[in-house]
Formats: C-alpha cells, sequence, structure tokens
C-alpha cells in the first residue's frame, strides 16, 4: 500500500465526516484501504493526531476502523 506522502510518519489517520481512524500500520486489506485513501485525500477531510497515538484519536472522538 502506498501512504500518502504527507502523512509517511504518522500512524493514524482520521476522517473528519465519519469521525473513523485507520491504523496505516495495522492492515487487514491494502486493496480496500488503498480505496478508502483515495477517496479520503480527494475530499480533503482528514487529519492527523498528535501525539500520534489511538489514545489521542479516541480523545478527540474518533473510532478505530479496520481495514
Amino acid at each position: 500500500m502506498h501512504r500518502p506522502s504527507a502523512f509517511a510518519h504518522h500512524r493514524f489517520l482520521g476522517d473528519k465526516r465519519t469521525q473513523q481512524v485507520y491504523d496505516l500500520e495495522e492492515v487487514a486489506d491494502e486493496d480496500a484501504l488503498a480505496v478508502v485513501l483515495d477517496e479520503l485525500m480527494s475530499s480533503d477531510a482528514f487529519l492527523c493526531f498528535g501525539p500520534d497515538t489511538l489514545a489521542e484519536a479516541r480523545n478527540r472522538g474518533y473510532k478505530l476502523q479496520k481495514v
């Protein structure tokens, strides 16, 4: 899977529209995640977290979406 260059050093990527967070390192289906990332990048409704942890994503109300 090709990780978006802007997020090359980030593990978690959030979707602002659905409040879902994707773990870019724990991927079960790389093809499905590639489709999700392409759509997410074209929507400009994404963000990363600081610190880059699942706990921080959950603190902001995001839920882990497994792909």
